[in-house]
């Protein structure tokens, strides 16, 4: 079992930044891949981001078109954690964002093919 924890969130105006972070419990050489997926009222979870966590593609990424450019995932392996940087934040962005991994490899953009997830961190972009 994996446990995941995520911090960052807050109130930032347009154009600012954040940088969210996902901590995993141990074990995370169980995880193939982690990403970050955001959920705004009334919307359908997307995803965001992921990067491979393990195997031959380890460290590759992946980005929804509208964050590419100004989000960055990353991860520092040390400390079992994730990260997403967020710059030139704009008020769509808006959304609790979740981090969630997956045990095996699997459709990354898809919320329904990862095993574990996160409690979530609120994101509030003001114009």
């Amino acid at each position: 079992q994996v446990q995941l924890v995520e911090s960052g969130g807050g109130l930032v105006q347009a154009g600012g930044s954040l940088r969210l972070s996902c901590a995993a419990s141990a074990r995370t050489s169980s995880i193939y891949r982690m990403g970050w997926f955001r959920q705004a009222p009334g919307k359908a979870r997307e995803f965001v981001a992921a990067i491979t966590w393990s195997g031959f593609w380890t460290g590759n990424t992946a980005y929804t078109d509208s964050v590419k450019g100004r989000f960055a995932i990353s991860r520092d392996n040390t400390k079992n954690t994730m990260y997403l940087q967020m710059n030139s934040l704009k008020p769509e962005d808006t959304a609790v964002y979740y981090c969630a991994a997956q045990k095996y490899a699997a459709d990354s953009y898809s919320p329904d093919k990862y095993d574990y997830w996160g409690q979530g961190t609120q994101v509030t972009v003001s114009s």
